[in-house]
């Protein structure tokens, strides 16, 4: 997860991956309504492929996600252990939800393990990114965070909930087959190859958002705070970075709160989604 040039803010942006009541939502990330008319949203044309695994898996019928009680723990700023000590119960949260959620699909469920590092290291064979935050490993079924000095200033802000959420989007990514089929797919240049890898993020994104939306009720936590966390994302796309691969911050924020919305993941089928919404 990459880190923001804001004073104590964070990049909102996916992690990483290696190996592996509905609303609005802003209009640059509503799917087209019309695949045959866009040949982006066409599941049998570039840079989709896989239209099956991709733009029709068995994730997307599973309807909303159960009601969970979600409350966080207190958490201390600056403080590593007492960081660990909120996401370990947000963790087990994420597994019982997604467990219920996939069971749906008859998609076979496993937990991740998780590590927290205070430093940057080598993680699923290779070094760790510049500006990442956190990272899924698919061969090792592992999400990995870092909580140095600037992750853990500001805990109680939603970043951090966002972060652990998306990462495990991509956990459920790799259950459903979606990230072999992604991993696998073919490309024409590094355009196509940067829009692929804008679809996978952006759909972990969204299963972020999904989660957060479903357990939102047992929260105390206000629309001010969600509004802020969405300001923070539109800040954070690829319009600061050399390389294209997570989306416009409009794009970013618009798919999380789509999922958020949603509270299901029907609203994160990003691969039939047009391509001005995976910019």
């Amino acid at each position: 997860m990459r880190t923001s040039s804001l004073p104590v803010l964070f990049m909102l942006i996916a992690g990483l991956v290696v190996g592996s009541g509905p609303a609005a939502a802003a209009q640059a990330a509503n799917p087209a309504a019309n695949p045959a008319a866009n040949p982006a949203a066409n599941p049998a044309a570039y840079p989709v492929g896989d239209a099956g695994v991709l733009t029709r898996n068995p994730l997307y019928t599973t309807g909303r996600l159960p009601w969970s009680s979600c409350p966080e723990r207190p958490v201390r700023p600056g403080d590593v252990a007492s960081v660990r000590a909120y996401l370990t119960p947000l963790l087990r949260c994420l597994d019982a939800v997604w467990a219920v959620q996939l069971q749906k699909a008859r998609i076979p469920f496993s937990t991740p393990t998780v590590r927290f590092i205070t430093k940057p290291e080598r993680t699923c064979g290779d070094k760790w990114g510049h500006d990442v935050q956190a990272l899924y490993c698919g061969r090792d079924r592992r999400i990995t965070v870092l909580l140095d000095k600037d992750s853990v200033a500001t805990p109680q802000d939603l970043f951090l909930m966002d972060v652990i959420a998306h990462e495990y989007g991509h956990h459920v990514q790799y259950l459903a087959g979606i990230a072999r089929a992604y991993n696998v797919m073919d490309s024409r240049g590094r355009a196509e190859a940067e829009e692929q890898d804008r679809r996978h993020e952006l759909q972990a994104e969204c299963l972020g958002g999904v989660f957060i939306g479903g357990v939102w009720p047992s929260l105390k936590r206000t629309g001010a705070e969600w509004k802020d966390l969405l300001a923070v994302e539109r800040r954070s796309g690829d319009e600061n970075y050399k390389v294209r691969d997570h989306g416009k911050g409009a794009n970013i924020a618009g798919w999380l709160d789509r999922g958020f919305r949603a509270a299901s993941p029907s609203a994160c089928n990003t691969w039939s989604a047009s391509a001005s919404a995976v910019s």
